[in-house]
């Protein structure tokens, strides 16, 4: 899994909407789309109920949001570290 998965999974999260995702990530939604499929393939369970609403997290999702979060949040620490030691 990669940080780009795990950015674009936190987004589609709180968006709730891959085309509102895909624009504010300003990337295409079919991509988006493959790279959250990759992902809950990888991990070996949906991460996302989908209807033609849009999509909400199912209880794993929600479990693996909030440990996405903190990564994201961690690597920005690190990023921040690093660019004040320059």
């Amino acid at each position: 899994m990669s940080l780009a998965q795990i950015q674009y999974f936190v987004t589609v999260a709180e968006e709730g909407n891959m085309t509102r995702a895909a624009k504010r990530l300003r990337v295409a939604q079919p991509p988006l789309s493959r790279h959250i499929k990759s992902l809950e393939d990888e991990l070996g369970t949906a991460l996302f109920e989908r209807n033609a609403r849009g999509m909400r997290l199912l209880p794993r999702g929600e479990v693996f949001l909030a440990h996405a979060r903190k990564i994201l949040e961690a690597v920005d620490r690190a990023r921040g570290a690093v660019l004040d030691e320059v």
